[in-house]
């Protein structure tokens, strides 16, 4: 298995108009940041996230923990692991 613990990564998630960090774990579990915060919201973020919607004119909504985002990116890293050895 991997020789680290955990690798991360921010990216700016268009889902919440907002940067998030991506992580992934050895034991290849993954999680985002943004989930965190904006995964179920309070009423302040919502209202934030509401204005911010908007504004850009979409929708914005947290994916959850299943977003492409985040499996992508733990799919990738865990390939390019397997593909090194």
């Amino acid at each position: 298995m991997a020789n680290w613990q955990i690798t991360a990564t921010t990216i700016y998630c268009d889902a919440v108009a907002d940067e998030v960090t991506l992580m992934v774990y050895k034991d290849g579990t993954a999680r985002c940041t943004g989930y965190d915060r904006y995964g179920e919201p309070s009423v302040e973020i919502a209202a934030e996230m509401s204005k911010k919607a908007g504004r850009l004119k979409q929708g914005l909504a947290c994916q959850g923990m299943e977003c492409l985002r985040v499996t992508r990116y733990r799919d990738e890293l865990l390939a390019a692991e397997k593909g090194g050895k």
